[in-house]
């Protein structure tokens, strides 16, 4: 099993004492077309509170396309828990200051009536692959994923957008969507990027004290004992399953399942994949993870 690295200290050289930000649909759309003129568009969707894993998704971006647009938004429609919601952390000045040392071309940042003024009734809704686990935990989530998607998508028309494998559900979901509705648009999905000691970069690890942060390492933990039995043999599902849940110990877990990676339904024990899902809530911080063996 390996894990990408977080990258090194944000360099501080800057091409520009500013980022260019707009907040209208309006605007971001014009400023996307004048970006348009010298190359593909990628797009890196974010909630803000950005970290080294986001930050190696806009050099994954910049790889890839000529400009890249970050969007900085929390979404209220994936929060199912109005207390969830308040605690979510956020910095836009940080967040701006990152976005200018990695050399973004363009900062959308909308407002919560920017994307849904007054009287918005539509949802966005992809069956299926959204209901299992993370869809039963948290009801309302992966429509509230998919429509915003969908209104980014619509505004920033991108040629490719870039996603993080740590959210595998929801990179799934995004997948679908982006099929079912025809969009020219590339998903790309970068590797999950970890701290030193193994835990997933997540913008909700600033809310771990010392003794949580200790106790969340059961989760990279258990995906690596998940990922050598399978390197050893094991392929049976409810055995992977035993082996993740006594490496995650007492933490308080809602799932971990190892399923089909391209349906997240039961495996057949002679399939050649898997995934290992893994939810769990530590000091109060609900924290995920996964992953693919193959």
């Amino acid at each position: 099993m390996k894990f990408a690295v977080a990258p090194g200290p944000i360099s501080s050289t800057r091409s520009a004492d500013v980022v260019r930000v707009v907040h209208s649909p309006a605007d971001a759309s014009l400023a996307v077309d004048q970006l348009r003129t010298s190359g593909p568009i990628v797009m890196v969707p974010t909630m803000g509170a950005l970290h080294d894993g986001h930050v190696s998704l806009v050099r994954r971006a910049q790889s890839i396309g000529a400009r890249v647009v970050v969007s900085i938004f929390v979404n209220p429609l994936q929060f199912g828990d109005a207390t969830d919601l308040a605690k979510y952390p956020s910095d836009i000045d940080r967040d701006l200051d990152i976005c200018r040392d990695t050399n973004v071309d363009l900062v959308w940042a909308p407002s919560v009536e920017n994307m849904y003024p007054s009287g918005f009734a539509t949802r966005v809704s992809v069956a299926g692959i959204s209901e299992p686990f993370e869809g039963r935990h948290r009801p309302g989530h992966f429509d509230g994923v998919a429509t915003v998607v969908t209104k980014l998508f619509s505004v920033v028309r991108p040629d490719a957008a870039v996603f993080g494998a740590k959210d595998f559900q929801q990179v799934a979901v995004i997948k679908r969507l982006t099929r079912d509705l025809g969009l020219p648009i590339t998903i790309d999905v970068a590797p999950t990027v970890r701290d030193h000691d193994g835990l997933a970069l997540s913008s909700r690890n600033v809310r771990l004290d010392p003794l949580a942060r200790t106790r969340a390492l059961a989760i990279p933990r258990s995906l690596v004992a998940a990922a050598k039995a399978w390197d050893s043999g094991v392929r049976n599902s409810r055995e992977l399953e035993a082996i993740v849940a006594t490496e995650l110990g007492d933490v308080d877990i809602e799932y971990a399942a190892v399923v089909d990676p391209s349906t997240l339904a039961e495996r057949a024990d002679d399939s050649t994949s898997a995934v290992v899902l893994v939810a769990a809530t530590v000091g109060g911080v609900r924290l995920i993870d996964n992953v693919v063996l193959d």
